[in-house]
Order: structure tokens, then C-alpha cells, then sequence
């Protein structure tokens, strides 16, 4: 039900960019994307380390209660909303910059589309450690935490070479 608000959230808002298209705003709108991209990115390299750390705590402990806290804020305060302004703007970006026509752009915008799935798989492991029941290893998440970091690097790479 969140995720549904928060998509007709952002929905709403990408209409009113597009119907009001401010244009003098561009660098403005361009410069509010890359701050929210970047604490979109900082949640999703820091999560899945407090997963591995709350991997090897046991359930209803302590430790395992005070990382279920931090999951969860780091998940509703920082992530959600920064995904939503990263999608938001860079919807807007993409139509006022006439991307829409290039294969950097292409590659990069399913790349986003990689990187949010992951951000919903995020999110249901938070919903199951807090429900203690997860059943993936330490290992596990240590891996898992590098794929934020291979799709970050691949993004600016396309975005800043545009290779294609």
C-alpha cells in the first residue's frame, strides 16, 4: 500500500514538472536529481552492510532490536524518499533534455530500473528481519552489498561518457 502511494506520489508530481515545464529551473531541478541520487546511494551501500551485521546478531537480542531500528529508519526517512526525488527529477531531466532518443540513456535508465528492484528487495528483507526471519547468511550480504556499487559505477560512467 506504501509503495502504491508512493508511486501515485510520484506520478502526480512528474505531471505537474511536465505540465508547468520549468525550463529556468533546469540546473536547479538538474543539481536537487544529483543530491537525491547521491542519498539514494549512500542508503543503498549502507543498508545492506547493516544487514550483514544483523545477519550474525541473534534474533531478539539487542543488537538484532537496535539494527531493526536503524533498518527500518534508514529505509523510510533516507531511501523511499530519495528514490522518489531521484525518479521524479530525473523523469523530468530526461523529457526536457530530450534523452529520451539516446542509448546512454537507455542502458542508464535500465540500470534505475535494476537498482530500484533492488531497492524492493531491500525493503522486504528489513520487513523480514524484523519479523526475525530471515534465512540468508552473513555471506550472503556481503555480496549483495556490492551490487549497489557495480550499478553505481555503471550509471556514471554512461552518464558522464556516454558511450553510445
Amino acid at each position: 500500500m506504501r509503495a502504491g502511494a508512493g508511486l501515485a506520489i510520484t506520478v502526480v508530481i512528474v505531471g505537474l514538472l511536465f505540465w508547468w515545464r520549468p525550463s529556468g529551473l533546469y540546473l536547479w531541478l538538474k543539481a536537487f536529481h544529483v543530491i537525491a541520487v547521491i542519498a539514494w546511494m549512500a542508503g543503498m551501500l549502507y543498508l545492506p552492510r547493516l544487514f550483514v551485521y544483523h545477519a550474525g546478531a541473534e534474533p531478539g537480542s539487542a543488537q538484532s532490536e537496535t539494527f531493526k531500528a536503524m533498518e527500518r529508519r534508514l529505509l523510510t526517512v533516507i531511501i523511499n524518499p530519495a528514490m522518489v526525488a531521484t525518479w521524479v527529477l530525473g523523469l523530468w531531466l530526461a523529457w526536457d533534455g530530450a534523452f529520451w532518443a539516446s542509448g546512454w540513456f537507455h542502458a542508464k535508465l535500465g540500470l534505475v530500473v535494476a537498482l530500484s528492484a533492488l531497492h524492493g528487495l531491500f525493503a522486504g528483507w528489513v520487513r523480514q528481519f524484523g519479523d526475525d526471519r530471515n534465512t540468508r547468511s552473513v555471506r550472503f550480504y556481503r555480496i549483495v552489498n556490492e551490487v549497489p556499487t557495480v550499478i553505481m559505477i555503471a550509471v556514471v560512467i554512461l552518464v558522464v561518457v556516454k558511450p553510445f
